[in-house]
């Protein structure tokens, strides 16, 4: 009698266990791949194909609360998104209101730099410069020593001046602003009048402390190219092939910096809506034309040499890399780098910068606070200046941008003074990103998933980066395709971020199956008119965090 109900209760239990598993597995797939099946779809999000690399559609994200997926559904509604109207994926990307959300009208205190004392500032470095080359041009010649003589042309409508001008307390450039493609266009082709090191570089005087970790220059070569507009861009050359990925056993600072890791981060912060990377462009200099012709500092000129080959090359100044080993070399005089754009100067737009709270440790040992502390963002937020305002959410977007490009070199970040805490981060130096597509760093996650707090802006956009409407390893192809030297990334580090951004969308459904989603998701913009264009952004103080 007892075998009989034994079985009993295995046949009943069977048959729950294929009744549920047929139910919730197999049903929907047949449903799924019947014809017309999508046309009946009544999910709210079910505008064109949104299903997502990962397998899953925005209208079975069970973390989103019906209010937020009507509002989304709004905003995609109005049709300027329409396929039939924008071709290309990054046309319509950017085209989406999500990326159409207005400002209010900015006072003199939310812009970084008024025109007349930008313009002043220029008419005086131009004068400094060309006192400079008349001295310089009259001790060469009594050596009879010919020097190439570049004329700078003073332009106030320079599109350097133009970017400078347009950076205000929300970001470094506005969506729309034409200056930013024509700063591309000048970062390309504007003829080099002088090269020289580096701030940071010349700080070092020709002697580093080899017993740090932590190298301040290294050989990580960087240079300040100036432009004949009298523009300013940072060249980094090239130092290994795209499809070299990072040795696993480099540590992440000792890891080569790499020329279009700078390039693709500045296409994916534009993607991402963050404009925070100030423009960056690949370009092809001339090793020696565009560099050592044009420099007027002697330890410059004195690390250039002909390798074997017949190629010309230099290396950095610091005495742990004054090897030829570490030096780069062009093909013969062309080489491949990255151009980044200066931003003001200090002495009329001032930056502060300011530790990373998730610093790594820069030790082969040891580990910091938050690596071993998970309730670590507790203590965060009761300090100054995390306690209030965006600084905290302004964190965690840096730390998803690091995550999407697997930089774990973020130990310190920068803020324009005037703004105050309010002000936005600057995510420069992005050259340590794109390593390896192999692996996802998650701990480069920690202030999101110890926080569990995210701007509702940048949970969007992920979202809708997740769609294949929209994917965006696709929207950065397009994107990459419009530099001189593509590609700049492989497709393997292009699919990776796809995948990345799944993990960032499923670290934020933990949060929010744990607190809720009015604790995680924080309203940065609220809608005061009856157009996207009319939204505002709102203090972290005015949300219900």
């Amino acid at each position: 009698m007892m075998m009989r109900k034994d079985r009993l209760l295995l046949v009943v239990t069977l048959g729950a266990v294929f009744t549920a598993d047929f139910y919730f597995i197999l049903l929907p797939k047949i449903r799924h791949r019947q014809p017309g099946a999508a046309e009946h779809c009544l999910c709210p999000l079910s505008r064109g194909n949104n299903i997502t690399s990962a397998g899953y559609s925005a209208h079975n994200i069970p973390w989103l609360s019906k209010a937020s997926i009507l509002d989304f559904q709004s905003m995609e509604s109005d049709g300027t998104d329409d396929p039939t109207t924008v071709s290309s994926k990054l046309g319509r990307l950017f085209a989406h209101p999500l990326y159409n959300i207005g400002t209010p009208e900015l006072g003199v205190d939310e812009k970084l730099l008024q025109s007349d004392d930008l313009m002043g500032y220029y008419r005086r470095k131009v004068s400094r410069w060309e006192r400079h080359m008349k001295h310089y041009n009259e001790a060469a010649a009594s050596v009879n020593v010919s020097v190439p003589n570049h004329k700078v042309n003073f332009d106030p409508e320079a599109s350097w001046l133009k970017f400078h001008l347009g950076i205000d307390r929300y970001a470094l450039y506005s969506r729309s602003d034409p200056a930013i493609s024509r700063l591309l266009g000048d970062l390309r082709a504007t003829t080099v009048i002088t090269a020289d090191y580096t701030q940071d570089e010349k700080a070092l005087k020709g002697s580093c402390d080899c017993t740090q970790v932590v190298k301040p220059s290294g050989h990580h070569l960087k240079l300040a190219l100036k432009l004949q507009d009298f523009g300013k861009a940072m060249f980094k050359p090239m130092r290994q092939q795209r499809d070299q990925e990072t040795p696993g056993d480099f540590f992440y600072f000792v890891d080569f910096q790499r020329h279009n890791a700078e390039i693709a981060a500045f296409h994916l912060d534009r993607i991402l809506d963050f404009r925070r990377v100030p423009p960056v462009v690949g370009r092809m200099v001339n090793v020696t034309g565009d560099i050592l012709l044009t420099t007027h500092d002697e330890d410059l000129k004195s690390v250039f040499f002909t390798s074997p080959a017949k190629n010309k090359c230099f290396f950095a100044k610091c005495l742990y890399v004054c090897k030829t080993e570490y030096a780069v070399c062009g093909n013969p005089d062309l080489l491949e780098g990255s151009m980044s754009a200066y931003l003001p100067g200090l002495s009329i737009a001032p930056r502060i910068s300011i530790p990373n709270p998730w610093i790594r440790s820069y030790t082969f040992t040891g580990k910091e606070e938050w690596e071993k502390n998970p309730f670590y963002c507790d203590n965060i937020k009761q300090l100054y200046p995390y306690n209030s305002g965006n600084r905290l959410l302004n964190i965690i977007d840096m730390a998803i941008f690091d995550f999407l490009i697997g930089n774990m070199d973020r130990h310190h970040y920068e803020i324009f003074t005037k703004f105050g805490d309010e002000g936005f981060l600057l995510h420069f130096d992005n050259a340590r990103g794109f390593g390896k597509h192999s692996r996802d760093e998650v701990s480069i996650l920690a202030p999101l998933s110890q926080c569990c707090i995210i701007k509702r802006s940048t949970l969007l956009r992920l979202q809708l980066l997740s769609q294949d409407r929209y994917r965006l390893s696709d929207v950065m192809r397009e994107s990459l395709g419009e530099d001189t030297l593509r590609p700049i990334l492989t497709e393997h580090h292009l699919l990776a971020l796809d995948r990345r951004l799944q993990r960032v969308l499923k670290t934020v459904h933990r949060c929010i199956r744990k607190l809720g989603e009015a604790q995680v998701v924080t309203t940065d913009f609220s809608d005061t008119g009856n157009m996207p264009g009319s939204m505002r952004p709102v203090a972290a103080s005015d949300n219900n965090t």
